[in-house]
């Protein structure tokens, strides 16, 4: 028998074989540290796009209360907020992210995002309902001779001693510092489906066509999209929404005031309906008309030339008559 070799290596290393391999090939090193564990279930998603993969990884490495909205996100990374927000959409759909509206007690409302490492799994852990319980009545015991012969004999209840109340210990020491309590989210009211839909208000309209005032408007609303390219407008958006905009210029509002009061304060949430948002903007915040400037006062007409009949001098008079100085000499 041929003696034992502890020195000898284990297999042979895949870098001193004749052979060459083909395919992947992994150097994996443990991390001790600053690490996330993510399934294949996500990585290897086969309905998932790349963006979608390499973004729920990001989510989930990410610390509790991290802002995940799409504008945070196209802050961070080089895609454009249209593909971040697409890649939310396939999450949501596959249950990887849950994003609800909820509004505080203050009044505003805030989306709340929820990331699910494995949403399989959440579902397979979900507790099972409690057994029903039995509510038929018990089956009636025969009556008939004992088999033993012997008749049973009901024992004594047995007195149940009554509670003795432990006084609860009262603190006598200031209360430990503890975190601000969180505000509960109060749900957003949903409007029932078979309620009808006001009609929209229609859109303002000038008092009189002017061609360069609507030709300033349609720039205005093509430009839009370089301030923000969610309000990409078609050009038969921009016809219908172009008489909202000269009512503004009409009323006096420059036009960067205008673009200003469109493009401040828009939803982080992606915008379907850009003209729809645009119409409703215009139609409700309308300025009023500037009231009308007050017609001068007309002059006063100076009184005609008289001839002083003691002097002989002319003055301002209504009447023929004397001059001042005579007048006051005289009495």
């Amino acid at each position: 028998m041929a003696e034992q070799q502890f020195n000898a290596p284990v297999r042979a290393r895949s870098g001193g074989s004749g052979r060459s391999r083909t395919g992947l090939g992994h150097v994996v090193v443990r991390h001790p540290e600053r690490f996330t564990v993510v399934g294949n279930h996500l990585a290897q998603h086969p309905a998932l796009s790349l963006t979608a993969i390499g973004l729920a990884t990001h989510i989930q490495s990410l610390p509790e209360g991290a802002l995940v909205g799409i504008k945070s996100l196209a802050a961070k990374f080089r895609e454009g907020a249209s593909r971040i927000a697409a890649a939310l959409r396939e999450l949501e759909a596959h249950g990887y992210l849950s994003r609800t509206k909820v509004r505080l007690p203050s009044g505003r409302i805030v989306t709340r995002t929820t990331s699910f490492n494995n949403p399989d799994g959440e579902r397979a852990a979900a507790p099972l309902p409690p057994p029903a319980m039995d509510l038929r009545p018990p089956r009636p015991v025969p009556a008939g001779p004992d088999p033993a012969g012997l008749t049973p004999v009901p024992a004594e209840p047995v007195p149940t001693p009554a509670p003795v109340p432990v006084p609860m210990p009262v603190p006598t020491g200031p209360l430990p510092a503890g975190p601000d309590p969180v505000p509960v989210p109060v749900p957003v009211p949903s409007v029932p489906r078979d309620q009808p839909r006001t009609a929209p208000a229609p859109l303002p309209r000038p008092s009189a066509p002017d061609l360069a005032r609507a030709r300033t408007a349609a720039d205005l609303l093509a430009g839009l999209r370089a301030r923000d390219p969610r309000l990409l407008l078609s050009a038969a958006d921009i016809s219908r929404l172009t008489p909202a905009v000269s009512t503004w210029l009409e009323r006096g509002i420059e036009p960067t005031a205008v673009q200003q009061t469109l493009t401040t304060l828009l939803p982080q949430e992606p915008l379907h309906h850009p003209a729809g948002f645009l119409a409703h903007r215009l139609t409700t915040l309308l300025p009023p008309p500037l009231p009308p400037e007050p017609e001068p006062a007309p002059h006063a007409r100076p009184h005609p030339f008289q001839t002083c009949e003691t002097c002989d001098r002319a003055f301002r008079a209504p009447e023929p008559g004397r001059c001042k100085e005579c007048a006051a000499g005289g009495s």
